[in-house]
C-alpha cells in the first residue's frame, strides 16, 4: 500500500507520529500546570499529615489548616452573595450631625449611603477594631498569658479601672501582673482601655511602632488603604497627629471583614457584653469592665459596636446590625458626631426599611 502512495502522501503520513507526540506533550503540560496550580496546596498539606508528629497539638493544627484550605475552595464555588436592591419608594437619609458617615452592606460591600466616607479623619478608639483583628490573626490561643509592662502605667486616657485619666473606680492593671489575652481584648473593646490595647500591641510585635506597621499592612490587604495608624490604642501622637488617620469607609470595611469570618466571632461576643469582671492569673486582683456602648439592650438586632473619642476626633461610633433572618448585616459608621448613638440607630433602621436583598 505504501508503494502505491505518492510522494506527497508519504510526507503527510510521516508527520502523523510527530503530531501525535506534540499533542500528547501538550496534554501532559496542561495536566502538570493544573496539578501545581489547584491541587498542590491540598496535596502538600495531605503529605504533611501522612507522617504523624509526636506532638498531638502540631498534628491537630495541621489538620485544621487542611480543613481551612478545603473550606475555602468550597466557598469559592458554592457561596451565594446577596445584593441589596433599593426599594422603589425608598426614603432619603439625612445625618446632619456627622462630619463623615457610611452605611455599608457587609456581604456585598455595597455602599448604601455615605457622607464624606473617604475623608481622612482621626478616629480615636475605633482604631481598636483593627488592633483586635491583628491580635486574632497573630495569636491562636486567647488564653495565652501576658505580663503587664511598667511602660503602660502612665498612659493617657481610659485605662482598666479608670474611665478617665483622673477618675479610677476599680483596681488598675499593675506592672508584672499576668492576665489572659482574651481579658485584655475585653478591656480594650468594651471599656476602650488604652493600656490593654498597648499591652497587646507590644506583646504581639515588641513595640507600638512595629504593631502599627502590622495594622497598616493588614489594612492594605483588605483593600482599605486610606488609613495610617500610629498606635494600637488609637491615641494620636504628641506631634504630627495628622499622620494618624482613617476613614468611615475603611472602618466599615474592617467591620464587614470581621463579621464574615468565624475566627473573629469572639470579638462580637465581647462587644455585645454589657458588664464583666476578670481576674489576674493568681486571683489576687479583680477588674471590672463596663461597655461604653449604651445601645446594648436597646437594639434587638445589634451585633456589636465600638465607640471612640478624643478632642481631636470627636465622638464616633461603628456599629453592625442584622435583619430578622440573620442573613444580612449592615455596618453603620459615624465620625465626629455628638449624636452618634441616635444617628446610627436611624441609619441602621433606614437600611433595612429601604432595601431588599436578592
Amino acid at each position: 500500500m505504501i508503494e502505491k502512495m505518492t510522494k506527497r502522501q508519504r510526507e503527510v503520513f510521516a508527520t502523523y507520529p510527530i503530531a501525535i507526540l506534540v499533542f500528547f506533550g501538550f496534554l501532559v503540560g496542561v495536566s502538570v500546570y493544573m496539578h501545581h496550580t489547584y491541587m498542590r496546596p491540598v496535596i502538600e498539606e495531605s503529605e504533611k499529615l501522612m507522617v504523624l508528629p509526636e506532638d498531638p497539638v502540631k498534628q491537630k493544627e495541621k489538620q485544621r489548616r487542611l480543613h481551612e484550605i478545603l473550606a475555602q475552595q468550597r466557598d469559592q464555588t458554592t457561596h451565594v452573595i446577596y445584593q441589596p436592591i433599593k426599594n422603589k419608594n425608598a426614603q432619603e437619609l439625612f445625618v446632619d450631625n456627622a462630619h463623615a458617615a457610611i452605611v455599608l452592606d457587609a456581604e456585598s460591600g455595597t455602599i448604601l449611603w455615605q457622607k464624606n466616607a473617604t475623608e481622612r479623619r482621626s478616629i480615636a478608639s475605633i482604631t481598636k477594631l483593627v488592633t483586635a483583628m491583628v491580635v486574632i490573626d497573630r495569636i491562636r490561643d486567647l488564653n495565652e498569658t501576658v505580663t503587664i509592662p511598667e511602660s503602660v502605667m502612665n498612659i493617657e486616657g481610659t485605662k482598666v479601672g479608670c474611665p478617665t485619666s483622673v477618675i479610677c473606680n476599680s483596681p488598675r492593671l499593675y506592672a508584672g501582673e499576668e492576665v489572659r489575652v482574651k481579658d485584655l481584648l475585653a478591656a480594650m473593646l468594651m471599656f476602650s482601655a488604652n493600656d490593654a490595647a498597648t499591652v497587646l500591641g507590644v506583646h504581639v510585635s515588641g513595640s507600638e511602632e512595629e504593631f502599627a506597621e502590622l495594622m497598616n499592612a493588614r489594612m492594605k490587604e483588605l483593600g482599605a488603604g486610606n488609613s495610617h495608624f500610629c498606635r494600637p490604642s488609637g491615641l494620636e501622637l504628641d506631634v504630627n497627629e495628622e499622620m494618624c488617620y482613617s476613614s468611615a469607609y475603611d472602618i466599615a470595611r474592617v467591620m464587614a471583614h470581621l463579621i464574615q469570618h468565624d475566627k473573629y466571632d469572639v470579638l462580637w461576643e465581647i462587644m455585645r457584653t454589657d458588664k464583666m469582671t476578670f481576674a489576674s492569673l493568681d486571683g489576687t486582683v479583680i477588674h471590672e469592665l463596663d461597655n461604653t456602648d449604651r445601645l446594648i439592650g436597646d437594639m434587638p438586632n445589634l451585633v456589636g459596636a465600638k465607640t471612640g473619642f478624643t478632642p481631636r476626633a470627636g465622638y464616633s461610633l461603628a456599629l453592625a446590625t442584622e435583619d430578622p433572618s440573620r442573613k444580612h448585616f449592615v455596618i453603620s459608621v459615624v465620625l465626629d458626631d455628638y449624636h452618634r448613638f441616635d444617628d446610627v440607630e436611624i441609619m441602621s433602621a433606614w437600611a433595612f426599611a429601604n432595601f431588599t436583598w436578592q
